[in-house]
Order: structure tokens, then sequence, then C-alpha cells
């Protein structure tokens, strides 16, 4: 639970909403840059600020991360203030030009998205001609210039039986991969959402290729997102569940500065504006964030209400909880839920 001496640790700077892709997962509803994006001042600004408050990690995503001219620019003062720097791209623009630049960074990792195993699979949930061939080689690129690489998976009911020739690529590569679910926000659409059946199955798919295979071998983890409290299911996740972070240790900020603690929530979730609060003004600020920082076990709902980890769990993810219900504190994906009603369909 929160406490005074909390810090956000992980800052998360949705650098722009521009992106070349429209793919039809995309919980951001990316494509055209927000109304008066922030300014690489601003952006130095707010690192500054979160540099001060003892922030550890910084991840640049969008939208598409790369599409910003200064993105180096607001790396390298990232990088400057001391705080560690991680990218989320769709691959697309990764050329040796950037991968250049990319090196006198030192990212902690580079994240590049691949949606299939088959590149009709991927260049259909990307909505964009050969962009698996172009990830792909991204990735190699990066691999070659010694930066260390994820890749992720966006779990989905038009990708979910590729896993194993997913796999299957990536063994041996070097390459960390990390599976995580789409959930229906944005563009993504519910129809398109695994069952808690195939989600189950996924996270045993997860378990077992981290039990048969080496860190060296294939480097494989399950997000927040699949949890909690499984008496089968071991380890999935790297770390274990202690609830959302959103405000807890981790901030967010949209391209326009919009503040929330998630970049994945919804914008009734937007605490402030850069351009009138400081970050510190709002961290420090009691109500921020309250719906963790003052959570109650009453809050907790639907399958959620009763259970014994409620206090910790608090009802786990919470973006999931309502891209899936339309209410908070009442994850459906649950290890614990799944097991004892092992019908249960979402």
């Amino acid at each position: 639970m929160f406490s005074k001496k909390n810090e956000p640790r992980f800052g998360l700077y949705e650098l722009t909403l521009m992106c070349n892709m429209n793919c039809i997962h995309c919980g951001s509803s990316a494509g055209q840059k927000r109304i008066n994006e922030l300014t690489t001042e601003e952006w130095n600004k707010v690192t500054e600020q979160l540099a001060d408050l003892n922030c550890k990690e910084i991840t640049l995503l969008g939208g598409e991360p790369f599409l910003r001219k200064d993105w180096y620019d607001i790396s390298k003062e990232i990088k400057d203030l001391g705080i560690k720097v991680t990218y989320m791209s769709n691959g697309f623009l990764i050329n040796e030009k950037v991968i250049t630049k990319l090196r006198k960074i030192e990212p902690k990792t580079v994240s590049v998205s691949i949606d299939g195993a088959k590149r009709e699979t991927h260049d259909e949930i990307r909505q964009l001609k050969n962009s698996f061939d172009k990830c792909l080689e991204a990735i190699s690129n990066l691999k070659k210039a010694g930066i260390n690489t994820t890749v992720i998976t966006s779990i989905n009911k038009l990708n979910f039986h590729e896993l194993p020739k997913l796999r299957h690529m990536l063994l041996n590569k070097g390459i960390v991969w990390q599976l995580q679910i789409a959930i229906p926000l944005g563009r993504f659409k519910k129809d398109l959402l695994i069952s808690s059946e195939e989600y189950y199955a996924a996270a045993i798919f997860i378990a077992s290729s981290r039990k048969k295979y080496s860190q060296k071998e294939l480097p494989i983890i399950g997000t927040h997102c699949f949890g909690y409290y499984s008496k089968i299911i071991h380890n999935p996740m790297v770390f274990p569940w202690n609830g959302c972070q959103a405000g807890i240790s981790t901030i967010g900020i949209q391209s326009n500065g919009d503040i929330k603690g998630c970049l994945s929530l919804p914008s009734e979730f937007i605490e402030g504006n850069i351009r009138k609060n400081t970050i510190k003004e709002l961290w420090k600020n009691p109500s921020f964030c309250s719906y963790n920082r003052d959570f109650k076990i009453s809050d907790l709902k639907n399958n959620c209400i009763g259970c014994k980890y409620g206090k910790k769990c608090r009802g786990g993810c919470l973006g999931v909880s309502i891209g899936i219900t339309g209410k908070s504190n009442g994850d459906p994906y649950c290890f614990k839920l799944i097991e004892e009603n092992p019908s249960i369909l979402v």
C-alpha cells in the first residue's frame, strides 16, 4: 500500500500519439498526434522533475516514439540525469541511423512488437503490409548492435494458436519474450478477446516454457495481467503480484501533458496536467490516484468480493478490469477464480 515514502520509480512517456500503423488492438487508438503535444523542452522539464523524485526508469512509447524527431534529445536528457531508458516500438522505423543513436543512449532494452508467427497474421493485426519483415529486420539489427532486445506479443484470438511457433522462432536468439493480453480499450473489439480458458492455457504455456527452457535459451515472461494466486501454475510473472502500481510506484504522462497513474487507464483517470502542476505537487497530493492509495476492501467488485487476497491484490489489473467489465477492482483474468470456477468464460 502507499506511504509517503513511495516514489515514482517508473515513468511512462507517451512521446506522441502519432503512429505509422493502425493496429486493431491499440488501446490508445493511436494514429494522429494529439493537439498541442509537449515540446522537447517541456519533456526535459518533466524528466528533471522525475529525477528529483528519484525515478529509476523511464519508458518511451507512443503511438510510435521514433516518429518524433527529437526522441534522441529527450532520451539523452533522461540518460544524462542517471535514469535508465527503455523503448516500446512497432519496429518499422528502427533503421541503422536510429540504431547508431540508440547505442549512444545505451537503453536497458528496446521492445519491438511481434504479433504472430506468420507474416499474414502480424500484418493483419498491425494493418500494414510488410510490417512483419521490417520488424524482424529491426530485431536482427538491434541484436547485432549489442542492444538488449525484447519482443512483445499481445495475445488475442487471431494469434493465440501461433504461440508455439513464435516460441520456436525466438528460441536461442538472445531475445526476451514478453507476453501480455490484448484488452478491449481503444480500437480493440471484445470479439477478439481470448476466453478465460485460452487465458489459462496461455499462462500454462508461459509457465511450462519457463520450466523447459533456460534463461539463456529463452527468457520468457508474462506481464502483470497473468495472475493471480494459482495453486497450479507457478511463476508466469517475473515478480509476485502486489496490486496495481498506478500512483504507487508508476506514473504516466501523455503527449499533451496529461498525467495518470498508468497510461493504460482511460481518460477519466487523468489527475492533472504538467503545464498546470508539477509532478511533485500531484504526487504528494493525498488525492492523487486515490483509487489505489485509499483502496478499501469494500471497493472490490464482481467475483473479487470476499476474496481472501483482496487487500493485497486489490482486484487485479485495473486496466484489464475496466476494459473487460467496465468496472474497477474486479479483473476476471484470475487464476484463483478460474480454478475455483473452471466453467467461467469472459
